[in-house]
């Protein structure tokens, strides 16, 4: 909060003490929100084998519940990040907002898995329309550069926040009420940050009528068929098998679906993911260490709650207990990757994090039925820490590889990497470990952990060879803790 402080004092300095205690609100406004965007994106994970005894869920349900909202979160943020320009993006994200907290309602209330499943792809639709117009509402309110780096980086740590307190919180909650309050808690904090956020987030001026883009709705369609069809048949291939025609199908769709929008996208008047931020390399490489980044940890996450649970035998409370290690330095590791992105440049937490990450994560290739929980707790700690000591620098680092005219459409297009990635690592990971036998899904379970370490080597390689982005240059804001 600080950060945001010191920007309003150097770009408003002759603004009174107490209208700097006022602005400070808008940033948390902003941060309520899309804490509640990351956070169930973990916190269904603890509660998966209740909503499977209690709706007599099967594993494919299962994965699509957890699943569902993260495809239609990616599948539809390109599309949403141009909503902000041409309609306000204070607008965009309380409807994204709005539609978010009455989809979790749903989700509470959901008599069937198929319901249940629906209400998941309206919070994803909410999530989506929400996210880019987060950012810009950020950026908007931290013009100077080096305090909107800070910014960025407090937004990527609430990320990391969310993630781990997601677990815990839906062990807690799952343990004392039910699996349903997974997803109620979500309506009082989503009506807080709607409250918030009219009462004291500034809006911003969309652009005027004939200078809006045009909505490039087929490119956006095959983009969605592109994730969905990947989706469907990674998730699917686990109950059916690599060589059914559904499964085969959907594998062939997806990247015809990917080619034709991207052939669709370079002949669009005002295309949804610009040519520009695709041309250099840093931006690309942004976006393939968000991608591997979430594809292994959230992958991962999914199996480890199956695996006390199922497994294990566990009650969810032990087991959100147990992955508390995992969020232990959470408050540690984002403000400091942060601190050391805005000294250094963002490539050294980058690498940094996820090498320690990588580690982690190859430590449950060892894991077994009966492996004691204390060997467990050096891999969850390492894997943790570095997830949340990247994720900032990886958010700092997308965007300000990208210009600036086209920093909205770089949002959409890096939270779309890293929403498909944790959608890809979910249902390839549940299906590689879909066996019931235990046996066969501790080999599922050791290969994925191979499978998520090598995401966060390639995410390390990637981060390395890409360069320092060009930090701030100092100042009071630079210098600064957030």
């Amino acid at each position: 909060m600080r950060t945001y402080r010191s920007t309003h004092r150097i770009s408003e300095s002759s603004a009174p003490p107490v209208a700097v205690a006022v602005r400070r609100v808008p940033l948390l406004a902003i941060c309520l929100g899309y804490f509640l965007v990351i956070l169930d994106v973990t916190v269904v994970n603890v509660a998966v084998p209740r909503i499977g005894a209690g709706l007599a869920a099967g594993q494919g349900a299962l994965q699509w519940i957890v699943d569902g909202y993260t495809l239609v979160f990616a599948g539809l943020l390109l599309f949403c990040g141009g909503l902000g320009d041409r309609l306000g993006h204070r607008r965009v994200f309380l409807a994204g907002l709005g539609l978010f907290t009455v989809a979790s309602a749903g989700c509470a209330l959901a008599p069937t898995a198929a319901v249940l499943v629906g209400a998941r792809l309206a919070q994803g639709a909410g999530a989506a329309t929400m996210v880019p117009a987060s950012l810009a509402l950020l950026g908007a309110l931290h013009p100077e550069p080096a305090a909107r780096a800070r910014a960025f980086g407090v937004w990527g740590g609430i990320a990391g926040a969310a993630a781990a307190a997601g677990p815990v919180l839906g062990g807690v909650l799952v343990w004392g009420v039910g699996w349903r309050t997974v997803f109620l808690v979500n309506v009082p904090l989503g009506v807080l940050a709607v409250w918030l956020t009219i009462r004291h987030v500034p809006g911003t001026r969309p652009r005027p009528r004939g200078e809006r883009p045009s909505l490039d709705l087929a490119a956006q369609l095959t983009g969605v068929v592109a994730v969905a069809a990947l989706t469907v048949g990674l998730n699917e291939a686990g109950g059916r098998g690599w060589t059914d025609p559904l499964v085969l199908g959907a594998l062939a769709v997806a990247p015809l679906a990917g080619v034709l929008f991207l052939w669709l996208e370079r002949r669009a008047a005002s295309p949804a993911l610009p040519p520009r931020l695709l041309t250099g390399f840093r931006f690309p490489a942004a976006l393939a260490v968000g991608a591997l980044l979430n594809l292994g940890f959230y992958g991962l996450l999914f199996l480890t709650t199956l695996y006390f649970q199922r497994h294990r035998g566990w009650d969810p409370l032990s087991t959100g207990l147990a992955l508390l290690p995992m969020g232990a330095l959470v408050a540690v590791a984002s403000p400091l990757s942060g601190r050391v992105a805005a000294r250094v440049g963002t490539h050294v937490p980058a690498v940094a994090g996820l090498l320690t990450g990588a580690v982690g994560l190859l430590g449950w290739a060892a894991v077994g039925p009966h492996t004691p929980y204390a060997l467990l707790v050096v891999p969850l700690l390492l894997a943790g820490f570095g997830t949340s000591f990247t994720m900032p620098s990886a958010t700092i680092a997308a965007m300000e590889a990208a210009p600036h005219e086209v920093r909205g459409a770089a949002s959409g297009a890096f939270n779309a990497a890293r929403q498909l990635g944790s959608a890809i690592g979910v249902a390839l990971f549940g299906t590689l470990a879909a066996a019931s036998a235990s046996s066969a899904f501790y080999a599922g379970m050791r290969l994925s952990a191979v499978i998520a370490a090598g995401c966060f080597l390639g995410g390390a390689v990637l981060a390395a060879v890409s360069g320092p982005a060009a930090r701030p240059a100092p100042n009071s804001s630079a210098t600064e803790a957030s």
